[in-house]
């Protein structure tokens, strides 16, 4: 039975409203999908950096030696002084090699989970205590505003993990834009993009032997459950990788292994067996693919870097204002 109009709008009041809209409409269409940024509640956060030490999971220990090998030309590049920007900040695992070498004149780490937030700023301002450290809570996927702290000073924008594929490419596009406005001309950004390879290396990536990245998964009905007064039945959902070689993608879904019904917020769902729930996708791009990305978004490309197999590539680039036309 729906509940009360009363009852619904107490609860609205209680917890985020973007993400119950996204889940009632996500759940609402067809073929079902919701955001991926709501993967990343506390317990959400916590398992993916633990899938990021699994023996499966190649790109969080690749990017880190590449950032590590790298860190004293791009210091060389990018000047010392910088405000660093963290965009989906979660743990910060390895924003230090960053503060280390470049010298910040401050760092705001962005994240859409506070607790966590608020965890891994503490633990780096332990770690470099004469470091100003003005965390911020936001969807960075939407228009925001920076620390009054930080107006005047020079810009370094720090995207690492490849998060850039977890969005289709008009909405990267529209991020990378979103990002220039937000950082300004002559900023810089420091992003990490995973590279086209053989499916046999992606799909143990996001479907490990040990299961936590279906607990990850999987963590997202518990959410709705907890948040959004639901009665999704979790066990009658698995987690399912797929690679879709046309858009160059991972696809994480949540699979219905029977017919189920179930409420949210009041509002009732049915899938039938078979029935997915799209969670989140994971693009990768050939090198000249990522460049014309990061062109498109307003970026201009400085440098690139690399590991020997060529698994992924962290990018330095440099916003300026726009050219006037020939």
């Amino acid at each position: 039975m729906l509940r009360s109009q009363t009852e619904r709008q107490l609860n609205h009041n209680e917890v985020d409203a973007a993400f119950r809209a996204d889940v009632l409409k996500g759940l609402s269409v067809k073929p079902r999908a919701i955001p991926a940024r709501w993967l990343y509640d506390r317990r959400g956060s916590a398992l993916f950096d633990a899938i990021t030490a699994l023996p499966e999971y190649y790109p969080t220990r690749t990017e880190r030696s590449i950032l590590s090998s790298a860190i004293k030309q791009i210091a060389a590049l990018t000047g010392l002084g910088r405000a660093i920007v963290e965009f989906g900040s979660g743990s910060s695992a390895k924003t230090p090699i960053l503060l280390s070498e470049v010298d910040p004149a401050a760092y705001v780490p962005i994240d859409i989970s506070g607790a966590y937030l608020k965890e891994s700023a503490a633990a780096l301002s332990r770690q470099f205590p004469e470091l100003p450290v003005f965390p911020v809570k936001a969807d960075f996927t939407r228009a925001l505003s920076l620390p009054a702290a930080i107006d005047g000073a020079p810009r370094l924008g720090f995207f690492p993990g490849s998060t850039i594929g977890n969005l289709v490419v008009p909405a990267a596009v529209d991020l990378l834009r979103m990002m220039a406005a937000t950082l300004g001309t002559g900023a810089m950004l420091l992003i990490g993009i995973d590279r086209i390879k053989n499916p046999d290396i992606l799909l143990p990536a996001y479907d490990d032997a040990q299961g936590v990245t279906a607990a990850f998964n999987l963590n997202l009905l518990h959410r709705i459950n907890r948040e959004l007064a639901g009665s999704v039945p979790i066990d009658a959902f698995r987690h399912v990788a797929r690679w879709n070689g046309v858009e160059t993608r991972i696809e994480m879904h949540l699979e219905a292994i029977s017919d189920i019904s179930f409420e949210v917020d009041g509002w009732p769902f049915v899938l039938s067996r078979g029935e997915t729930i799209h969670t989140e996708n994971s693009i990768k791009y050939g090198r000249r693919d990522a460049r014309l990305l990061l062109r498109a978004g307003g970026w201009t490309p400085v440098s690139e870097w690399t590991d020997e197999k060529e698994l992924f590539s962290l990018i330095l680039a440099r916003h300026e204002a726009a050219p006037s036309a020939p």
